[in-house]
């Protein structure tokens, strides 16, 4: 006997002449149709989840090029959970399942009400589990024995008096009906919320009511009302930047086009921004001291908002999401990269404002955007050993020639994470409106067991920063690099550092050995010339593709002859450096032939940092600012009580199992009383076929003589 409710893929076939619509509603009720939504729901989110959402479009034109870029952007990838066919779908979802819901839910609530006690002798005979026995009483004291049995397995029992025969029907677990109705309902609540959340009403504001995105710089006070969310606005999600002594009252919820503003019903004023941290330098807790100033009635009060522990005032949540810079007072010194060593100057600047850099004529080209400081910066060290060249610094090197670089690009071997100390992230933007982003240590950090300055530069925001190391001199600062860096691009300082290192090399004045040093003289000059570059090639590259026009055999005698030479010579440079601008020789020992070569290194590397100036940041004044999360959302509630039915829905269905009986007993002629028991579930399982049999012993106990 199978279930009159039984459900089947199909959908609703509506009684209609209109062939049309009939098959529109028949597909559209199917469970065939749901279940291909939710498989295409299930996909949008699986991209959603994979590709990040709401990310500037310049990451994606880096990441995935112009081709694919354009691609991807016409099917709406970048907010998919946004996108105009996102919502079709979950619309659809809702119409599918509300008629899946609407054809079936009517008739197993009637299933769950009716006993089904239409059966026939016969037809219980026809079921798999059945049993049959007969008893020497009567059939009134059967019945009433067999009933007290039933019901004290917990089953409802109804009593039917049929022609010559008595018909107990009973049921148990028929709740099991009620799993199918809360699932598919839930469905319907959860995308319900889910669009009530969604930027839908803001599509809708859009469409109906003329609002558009802004798009350029502005104060949010004199943006005009067509860029304007209003209080009424049920649902929307932004961001709020305030700085500390500063207030806010509106929102800025991101579009691909632009931004709109959500007016806020209450002022936020940020009192003051807290931020503790771990043993290991991590931050631990973000938290926004604030006073809320109420638009509608006055009402001032104090509030604290934390991770995870938001302000909820007249509907609006206000979460911390994060921090930024809120306006930090910035002193700077500017070494230029070409030049002499004492062209230095200071700058200020404040972060999210521009400065001209206008030491000198060649640098008044450029203007610096201040666009990050922090005060703390906890880094895995092993990140910053990235070399700032494009290329491999051992391309077309010998094995020999690359243990004599002690490359920068090496990475560090210390991996725990360390706080380097404040940092200044700036762009340098030149006159045709290209830009570079730099990122500047301003104390000097252990990497490879020397303390080096890390500059750090990158041509766009999609790449990692490439570090150039500085090393810090004795007086922990650049100076003595900046010396040296503006000594080797001097030719007359090369050509007397030349002359010096030959004649330290050989002092003796013997028989041809004014010819050996004049011809030192000259490898040394050709050396210092060659690594100080022609306007194309420098440093190490420079050197590298000399070598290589020597013989293969000979490349590794040359590549040791010709870095000692130039190590050699290079220390010349540095005290005639020095003694230029009035200062002693330093002493030569095992610190400085190590801040030699790292200077060297940096030298080479310093001909890709693509920078004319090297700014160091000499102090600070920091504003911090808090960066919170302003969001209404009224679908919410819906779909956590849209959770709750899946989970009562879901728990019903797999653990509420339904079964039925009906035991048909009637009068034998000798007084006696013949019994007929079946019994059925939706579900065959081990755990039924032992219930069936327990619960046959039980109504046998009588002693019956059993068929």
């Amino acid at each position: 006997m199978t279930s009159e409710t039984e459900t089947s893929t199909g959908g609703w076939e509506l009684k209609t002449s209109r062939r049309w619509l009939a098959d529109s509603v028949e597909l559209l009720s199917s469970m065939r149709f749901a279940i291909s939504l939710l498989t295409l729901i299930s996909i949008a989110s699986i991209i959603g989840t994979v590709l990040k959402q709401n990310e500037p479009m310049t990451n994606y034109v880096n990441q995935f090029g112009p081709f694919w870029f354009e691609v991807f952007s016409k099917l709406n990838l970048y907010a998919v959970y946004s996108t105009w066919w996102f919502l079709v779908i979950m619309g659809f979802l809702v119409v599918s399942t509300s008629l899946c819901l609407l054809r079936n839910a009517p008739k197993m609530l009637k299933d769950m009400r009716s006993w089904r006690e239409n059966v026939r002798e016969q037809s219980l005979r026809n079921f798999h589990h059945k049993a049959e026995w007969r008893v020497d009483i009567s059939r009134a004291a059967l019945t009433a024995q067999t009933l007290a049995r039933v019901t004290a397995n917990g089953y409802k029992t109804k009593v039917v008096e049929k022609e010559n025969a008595t018909l107990i029907a009973a049921k148990q677990g028929a709740a099991n009906k009620w799993g199918y109705i809360f699932a598919h309902a839930s469905i319907v609540i959860i995308c319900l919320g889910g669009l009530l959340d969604s930027d839908l009403p803001i599509r809708i504001q859009k469409l109906l009511f003329n609002k558009t995105p802004f798009v350029g710089n502005g104060v949010i006070a004199q943006i005009p009302e067509q860029h304007r969310l209003g209080l009424g606005n049920p649902t929307f999600r932004g961001n709020t930047l305030i700085p500390e002594g500063s207030s806010s009252s509106t929102a800025i919820i991101s579009q691909q086009e632009g931004v709109l503003i959500q007016d806020l019903p209450f002022t936020i004023q940020l009192k003051r921004f807290i931020i503790d941290y771990y043993s290991t330098g991590m931050p631990k807790l973000f938290a926004s001291e604030v006073v809320v100033t109420d638009h509608e009635n006055g009402k001032v009060f104090p509030a604290t908002i934390k991770v995870n522990e938001p302000l909820i005032y007249r509907g609006v949540a206000v979460y911390q999401s994060s921090f930024e810079d809120g306006g930090s007072k910035l002193k700077v010194t500017g070494y230029p990269m070409q030049g002499a060593a004492h062209a230095a100057f200071s700058l200020q600047g404040e972060v999210g404002n521009t400065t001209p850099l206008a030491a000198s004529g060649k640098n008044a080209d450029y203007t610096v955007e201040w666009s990050g400081f922090r005060a703390f910066n906890v880094e895995n060290m092993a990140k910053n050993g990235q070399d700032v060249r494009a290329v491999n610094p051992n391309q077309g090197l010998s094995s020999s020639f690359d243990k004599h670089l002690g490359s920068a690009a090496k990475s560090a071997n210390n991996k725990d994470l360390k706080n380097v100390g404040p940092s200044v992230q700036y762009k340098l933007r030149d006159r045709n409106g290209q830009a570079r982003e730099y990122h500047n240590y301003m104390q000097p950090v252990l990497v490879d067991g020397a303390y080096v300055f890390l500059a750090g530069m990158r041509e766009s925001p999609a790449d990692q920063f490439r570090f150039l190391r500085i090393p810090a001199d004795d007086n922990d600062t650049v100076d003595e690099w900046m010396r040296l860096r503006a000594a080797i691009l001097n030719p007359q300082l090369r050509e007397l550092a030349a002359q010096r290192y030959a004649q330290r090399a050989l002092p003796e004045a013997r028989d041809g050995v004014s010819a050996l040093r004049a011809q030192l003289q000259a490898s040394a000059l050709k050396g210092l010339t060659i690594f100080a570059g022609d306007g194309q090639d420098a440093g190490y590259i420079a050197v590298s593709k000399f070598l290589e026009r020597i013989p293969a055999q000979d490349q590794e005698k040359a590549a040791d002859i010709f870095m000692k030479i130039m190590n050699g010579s290079m220390w010349d440079l540095w005290q005639i450096a020095r003694e230029k601008e009035g200062l002693k020789p330093v002493e030569l020992d095992e610190k400085h032939g190590r801040f030699l070569q790292l200077a060297t290194n940096a030298i080479s590397d310093a001909f890709f940092y693509g920078a004319p100036v090297y700014l160091q940041l000499q102090g600070f004044d920091e504003v911090k600012a808090s960066v919170l999360q302003v969001t209404r959302s009224p679908g919410k509630n819906i779909v956590y009580f849209g959770c709750l039915l899946l989970v009562l829905g879901v728990f019903s269905m797999f653990y509420i199992r339904e079964r039925r009986v009906w035991i048909w007993i009637k009068s034998e002629d000798d007084g006696g009383a013949h019994a007929i028991m079946a019994m059925s579930s939706q579900r065959k399982t081990l755990d039924f076929e032992k219930e069936f049999e327990v619960f046959k012993q039980q109504l046998l106990q009588a002693g019956p003589s059993q068929k």
